[in-house]
C-alpha cells in the first residue's frame, strides 16, 4: 500500500483533500450540544383536579393511572406526586435506548383505559402526556420596566400570544408558563344569595344555559319547497364576551315579580385564571415562560430558533413590555465548546514545537502536522454517521487523539530520517525501505490502542452513552491516523524530505548550534539511561521491590480517591429554593422572596446580573409556602477572582437563613453537570414505606434520617424534597340530620366545592380567544372556619338551611404533597456531600444511616436511589469490569501480534506504572488545590483508559525491536539494551507530544474547566509516570519474561524477520 502511494503522491493528496472536504461539509451541519442525549427517555402524565386535596388526588387520580401503567417496554421506574392544589404528576422513566416517541404512544394507549375511571372534573380539564428532559433550557421573563402594565396584563399577553408560538418551535419539549391568562371570575356573595334564596348550583346552571353556543340551522335549508328563493343561516344565542353580559344573566323571578340577575348576587370581573404563582424579575411584576428541551433536540439550535421566533413576536408587544432571558444554559454550552476548541489549537501548536525540537528539520516537522487536519476533519465526518453531535465529550476525545494521532506520523518520519542518515539514500528509496520496517509496528500499535477503547462502546445505560462518545471518536481517529500514516505520510516523505548531503559543511546559525547542543546532551542522557537499564535488568530483586511498592501506592490511592459521577461546573446560574413553614400564605412567601432578591441585587451586585423569582412554585412542589429564584451571574470573564466564584457565592448565600427569619430554609444550589438527569446536584434518594405503615410513620422515619444525617460529617444540606404536613380543616356532615331537614347530600357537596374550591363552569370569548369561566365565593366568605356558616343550602320545601344545622368541623394534619415511587408511598430525600467529600462517599453515609432504622424501632422501610444517583451507582459498578475487559483485549491483540503468549505480559506489566501517575497527580490536585472535581469520575475513567493505551504503546516500541534483534541472534541482554536505546528518542518524542497535547486541559479556566481538569490531570500524571518509570521497567519485564519462558530460535526460514 505504502509503495503505491510513494510513487503517486498526487493520488495521496487527492485522498487527503477528499477526507478534509467531507469533514468541512459535515462540520457545517453537525448539531452542537453540551452533552449528548444522555438522559433516559422520560414521559410525564399531568392531570388536574381543581379544589382537591393531595390525599383526594392520590386516591382518585394518581393511583388509578399508576395501576394501568403495566406492561410498558423498557420501563425503569415510575415516580409520581399528588399536590394539594389538585395537580397530579406521574413520571415514567425508561431504559436507555428506548425510542421516546414509541414510549409516549404506549403510555397514551395505557392511559386510555384509565381515563374512564377518573372523576369527570379531571377529564374535563384534560390529561397531558409529554416527553421531555427534567430541567429547563431557558426561562424567559416578561416585565414592564416603567410599571404601566399590571402583572395580570403581562401574564395574559404571555399566555395568549407567546406561549403557543414558542411551543411550536422545533426542539421545544414542554413549556411551563408562570401565571395564567384572563378568566371570567364570578365572586358569589353568600348574604345576598340567602336573602334571594339562590344557591351556587342555581348560578352554575343559569350560566351553563345562557352562556352557550347553539346550532340552529338555516332558512330554506335543503330539501327546500319548490320555488324557494331565500337561503340564510339562522343564529340564536352565542357565547358571552364581557363582564356586563355576564352580570345580565337571568337567575329567577321573585314572588313580587322582580327579576334577579347574576349582578344582584355576585361580583363579576375579568380576573386571572390561576392565583397560584407570583413571578417577579429583579423585583418587578413579571410573567415567565420556562422552556424544556425535547428529548434528543439540540440545545444551541433550539435556543437560536426560540430567539428568532421572539424577534417576530416582539413587534406586537403592548407598549412598555420587555423580555429578558432570566436563565439560560446555552452560553455555558457555547463557552465550554469554545474553550475545548482553543485547547485543541493550543495542543496542535505545542505538539508542533515538540516535534521540531526532535526532528530538527522544518520539512520533517510539517509532515506529521499535515496529518492532523486530515484526521480531525475525517473523524468528524465519520462520527456524524453515528449520529453524534459536537459536544464536550467528542471534543475531549479529539484533544486526546491529537497526541496519539501525530505518533504514527512521527514514527514514520523519524524512521525515514534515520534510514536516510545511516544509509545515505535518496528520500524515495529511504521511504520504501523504512515503510517495510515499520508497517507492522504501526498496525500493531493502532490495533492495540483501538482495542483499549473499543470495549467502552458496548456499555449499557447512561455511562454507556458517555463512553461511546469517547470510544468511537478515538477509535475513528486512530484508524484514520493509521491510514494517513500508510498513504499520505510516506508520499509526503518521498516528496518533501531532502537528501542529506554528507559533503556539505554543517551550518552555524543559532538553530543549528542549539540542535547540536541538544543532540549531544540527549546522547549523553541516552547513554546514562542505557547504564541505568543495565543495572535494573541485572538487579532483579531491587526492581521487583520498587514495582511492588508502586502497586501498593496504587491500591492505597484507589481506596482514598473519592468517586463521583461527573465534575460540578460553574454554569453561571445559582438556583435558590425557598421554603416557608407549612400554611404560610403567598403574601408571606413573597416577602421572603423579595428579601432574598434584594440581598442578591444589593450585597452581591458585583457577581449577580439578574434575579427571576417565582413564589408559589418550586421543584419541591407547588404551594403557597414555596418559592424559587434563578439567580443569573455575570459573565465568566468578569468573575476571575475567588470572591465571585459560584462556590463562594453559595457559601455566602447560606447566610440568608440567618437574615430572613420567616423562612424554613433558603437553599442556594449549584446546577448539576448533566441537567437532563435532575435539577440539583448531589444525591437523590427515595425512602419507601414498603410495609405500608402509613404516612405518619414514614414522616417519622424520614425525620430520624434527617436528624442522623445532620450529625454526619460527610453530608451537608440533607433536606426533604417535598413539603411538611400542614394543618387541615375537616368538615363532618351529619347525614341523618341533613336527611331529616330534607337537604340533598349532592347539593351540600356542590355548594361547598363551588364556594370554597371554585368551579370551572364553561368558556367565554375574550378578544377572539376562548377562555374559562369560574364561579367561587367572595374572598371574605372563605377565610376562616366560622365563614362556613355564611353559606346556606335549599331544602325540598324551598327554605334555606344554614350549614351549621348539619355540619361540624375540626382541625387535623395532612400532607400537601404525597409522593409514590414504583407504586409505593415514599418521600424524597436530597442532599449534597460535605465540601471535599465525593458523592459516592455521601451515598455510602446515607445507606449506613438507613440501615440503623430497624434498631430504632422503625422496621419495614427500604430505599432506592433515583435520578443522577442511580446513574452513578450503575456506572461505578461498570468501571472495574471496563478496565479488565480493556486489558484482556490488549493482551489478545499482542498475543496475535507477537505470535507468543508470554511476551504480552511484559507489555501489560507496565500498565500500573502509568495508572499510578494518573492517581497521584489527581490526588495531589484534589488535596493541594482543593479542587473537589478531581475525583474518580467518568472523565477520570476515560483518562485511565487512555493511559493504559499509552503505556502499552511505549512498551510495544521497545519490545518489538528487542524481540527482532534477539531473533537475529543477539544475546538477550544486548538485544534489550540496544532496543531500549534505539527507541528512546521516538518514545520521549511521542510522549512529550501527547503530554503537551493534554497540558492545556489541565491548565484550563472558565466555563467547563471542571471536566477539562478531570481529563487533563489524569492523562498528564499517567504520561509522566508511564514514561519515567516505563522506559526503565519495560526492558526489565522483557528480560524477566524471556528468562522464564526461554526463547527457542525457530529452525524454519522465518518470514517474520522482514516484517
Amino acid at each position: 500500500m505504502a509503495q503505491f502511494f510513494i510513487h503517486r503522491p498526487i493520488f495521496a493528496w487527492v485522498i487527503a483533500l477528499v477526507i478534509m472536504l467531507a469533514g468541512i461539509l459535515t462540520l457545517t451541519k453537525m448539531p452542537v450540544a453540551q452533552y449528548p442525549t444522555v438522559a433516559p427517555p422520560t414521559v410525564t402524565i399531568a392531570a388536574s383536579y381543581p379544589g382537591a386535596s393531595a390525599k383526594t388526588v392520590e386516591n382518585t387520580v394518581t393511583q388509578i393511572i399508576e395501576q394501568q401503567m403495566n406492561g410498558l417496554d423498557g420501563l425503569r421506574y415510575i415516580s409520581s406526586n399528588s399536590s394539594g392544589n389538585g395537580q397530579a404528576s406521574i413520571q415514567l422513566n425508561f431504559k436507555q435506548g428506548v425510542d421516546a416517541d414509541i414510549a409516549q404512544v404506549q403510555v397514551q394507549n395505557k392511559l386510555q383505559s384509565a381515563t374512564a375511571l377518573l372523576p369527570t372534573d379531571v377529564q374535563r380539564q384534560g390529561i397531558r402526556v409529554t416527553k421531555s428532559g427534567a430541567s429547563f433550557l431557558q426561562v424567559l421573563a416578561f416585565y414592564a420596566p416603567d410599571g404601566k402594565l399590571s402583572a395580570d396584563d403581562i401574564k395574559d399577553y404571555v399566555n395568549s400570544n407567546i406561549a403557543d408560538p414558542l411551543s411550536r418551535v422545533a426542539g421545544v419539549g414542554e413549556l411551563q408558563v408562570f401565571g395564567g391568562s384572563y378568566a371570567m371570575r364570578i365572586w358569589l356573595d353568600p348574604a345576598k344569595m340567602t336573602s334571594l334564596q339562590i344557591t351556587p348550583t342555581d348560578v352554575a346552571a343559569a350560566i351553563r344555559a345562557q352562556n352557550a353556543q347553539i346550532a340552529v340551522g338555516q332558512l330554506g335549508g335543503a330539501p327546500a319547497v319548490k320555488g324557494q328563493v331565500l337561503n340564510a343561516t339562522v343564529n340564536a344565542q352565542s357565547m358571552l364576551q364581557t363582564p356586563e353580559e355576564f352580570k345580565n344573566i337571568f337567575l329567577k323571578n321573585t314572588t313580587s315579580g322582580a327579576q334577579v340577575r347574576l349582578g344582584d348576587v355576585a361580583r363579576v370581573e375579568l380576573g386571572a385564571d390561576s392565583y397560584q404563582f407570583n413571578a417577579k424579575y429583579n423585583g418587578k411584576p413579571a410573567g415567565g415562560i420556562a422552556i424544556k428541551l425535547a428529548t434528543g433536540a439540540n440545545a444551541l439550535d433550539t435556543s437560536k430558533a426560540v430567539e428568532a421566533r421572539m424577534v417576530d413576536l416582539r413587534k406586537n408587544y403592548p407598549a412598555g413590555m420587555k423580555d429578558e432571558l432570566a436563565f439560560d444554559t446555552t452560553p455555558f454550552i457555547q463557552l465550554s465548546i469554545e474553550s475545548v476548541v482553543h485547547t485543541l489549537i493550543e495542543a496542535i501548536i505545542l505538539v508542533f514545537i515538540v516535534m521540531f525540537l526532535f526532528l530538527q528539520n522544518l520539512r520533517a516537522t510539517i509532515i506529521p502536522t499535515l496529518a492532523v487536519p486530515v484526521v480531525v476533519l475525517g473523524t468528524f465526518a465519520v462520527i456524524n454517521m453515528f449520529g453524534f453531535s459536537i459536544n464536550t465529550l467528542t471534543m475531549f476525545a479529539m484533544v486526546l487523539a491529537i497526541g496519539l494521532l501525530v505518533d504514527d506520523a512521527i514514527v514514520v518520519v523519524e524512521n525515514v530520517e534515520r534510514v536516510m542518515q545511516e544509509d545515505h539514500l535518496d528520500p524515495v528509496t529511504a521511504t520504501e525501505i523504512s515503510m517495510k520496517q515499520i508497517s507492522g509496528a504501526l498496525i500493531g500499535i493502532t490495533s492495540v490502542l483501538s482495542a483499549v477503547f473499543v470495549p467502552m462502546a458496548f456499555f449499557g445505560g447512561t455511562t454507556g452513552v458517555i463512553y461511546r462518545q469517547f470510544s468511537i471518536t478515538l477509535v475513528t481517529a486512530m484508524v484514520l491516523s493509521l491510514i494517513v500514516a500508510l498513504t499520505f505520510t510516506p508520499a509526503l516523505c518521498a516528496t518533501l524530505l531532502k537528501q542529506h548531503d554528507s559533503t556539505k559543511a554543517p551550518s552555524n546559525n543559532i538553530f543549528a548550534r542549539f540542535f547540536r547542543w541538544f543532540n549531544s546532551s540527549f546522547e549523553k542522557t541516552a547513554n546514562k539511561y542505557q547504564n541505568g537499564v543495565n543495572r535494573m535488568t541485572h538487579h532483579k530483586i531491587f526492581s521487583g521491590v520498587i514495582y511492588v511498592v508502586v502497586i501498593g501506592v496504587l491500591l492505597v490511592l484507589f481506596k482514598v480517591l473519592p468517586s463521583s459521577f461527573l465534575p460540578e461546573e460553574d454554569q453561571g446560574v445559582v438556583l435558590t429554593l425557598v421554603q416557608l413553614p407549612p400554611n404560610a400564605s403567598l403574601e408571606r412567601t413573597d416577602k421572603t422572596v423579595d428579601a432574598m432578591t434584594n440581598y442578591f441585587m444589593q450585597k452581591e451586585k458585583d457577581t449577580v446580573q439578574s434575579v427571576f423569582s417565582v413564589s408559589g412554585f418550586s421543584f419541591t412542589g407547588v404551594g403557597q409556602n414555596a418559592g424559587l429564584a434563578f439567580v443569573r451571574l455575570k459573565d465568566w470573564k468578569d468573575r476571575t477572582t475567588p470572591e465571585p466564584q459560584i462556590g463562594a457565592l453559595i457559601k455566602r448565600g447560606m447566610a440568608l437563613n440567618m437574615i430572613v427569619k420567616d423562612a424554613s430554609y433558603i437553599m442556594p444550589l449549584q446546577l448539576p453537570a448533566m441537567p437532563e438527569l435532575g435539577v440539583t446536584a448531589g444525591f437523590n434518594l427515595q425512602l419507601k414505606d414498603s410495609a405500608g405503615a402509613g404516612h405518619q410513620k414514614l414522616i417519622d422515619a424520614r425525620n430520624m434520617i434527617l436528624g442522623l444525617a445532620a450529625q454526619d460529617k460527610r453530608l451537608a444540606g440533607v433536606r426533604p424534597n417535598g413539603q411538611e404536613d400542614t394543618p387541615q380543616y375537616q368538615i363532618m356532615i351529619d347525614q341523618a340530620q341533613a336527611g331529616a331537614m330534607g337537604v340533598n347530600i349532592s347539593d351540600i357537596n356542590s355548594t361547598m366545592s363551588t364556594a370554597w374550591g371554585g368551579s370551572y363552569i364553561n368558556d367565554f370569548i375574550d378578544r377572539g380567544r376562548v377562555k374559562k369561566v369560574y364561579v367561587q365565593g367572595e374572598a371574605n366568605a372563605r377565610m376562616m372556619p366560622e365563614d362556613l356558616n355564611k353559606w346556606y343550602v335549599r331544602n325540598n320545601q324551598g327554605t334555606m338551611v344554614p350549614f351549621s344545622a348539619f355540619a361540624t368541623g375540626k382541625w387535623t394534619y395532612g400532607s400537601p404533597r404525597l409522593e409514590r415511587y414504583n407504586g409505593i408511598a415514599s418521600v424524597n430525600i436530597q442532599g449534597t456531600p460535605a465540601p471535599g467529600v465525593s458523592s459516592g462517599d455521601a451515598m455510602i453515609a446515607m445507606e449506613e444511616i438507613i440501615a440503623k432504622l430497624p434498631s430504632m424501632g422503625l422496621p419495614g422501610y427500604d430505599y432506592e436511589w433515583t435520578g443522577l444517583s442511580l446513574e452513578e451507582r450503575e456506572s461505578g459498578a461498570q468501571a472495574p469490569f471496563l478496565y479488565a475487559l480493556s486489558l484482556l483485549i490488549v493482551f489478545l491483540c499482542l498475543a496475535a501480534l507477537y505470535e507468543s503468549w508470554s511476551i504480552p505480559f511484559s507489555v501489560l506489566l507496565v500498565v500500573p506504572l502509568g495508572v499510578v501517575g494518573a492517581m497521584i497527580l489527581t490526588y495531589l490536585g484534589m488535596s493541594i488545590k482543593g479542587d473537589p472535581n478531581l475525583s474518580n469520575n467518568i472523565y477520570f475513567q476515560v483518562a485511565i483508559i487512555a493511559v493504559i493505551g499509552l503505556s502499552a504503546k511505549n512498551a510495544i516500541l521497545i519490545v518489538e525491536f528487542a524481540k527482532e534483534l534477539q531473533e537475529k541472534g543477539e544475546d538477550l541482554f544486548e538485544a534489550t539494551l540496544h532496543a531500549a536505546k534505539m527507541r528512546l528518542r521516538p518514545i520521549i518524542m511521542t510522549t512529550l507530544a501527547f503530554g503537551f497535547g493534554v497540558l492545556p486541559l489541565a491548565l484550563a479556566t472558565g466555563a467547563g474547566a471542571g471536566s477539562q481538569h478531570s481529563v487533563g490531570f489524569g492523562v498528564l500524571g499517567g504520561v509522566i509516570s508511564s514514561t519515567f518509570l516505563g522506559i526503565f521497567f519495560i526492558p526489565v519485564f522483557f528480560v524477566w519474561i524471556r528468562s522464564v519462558f526461554k526463547y527457542k530460535p525457530k529452525k524454519i526460514n522465518n518470514q517474520e524477520q522482514s516484517s
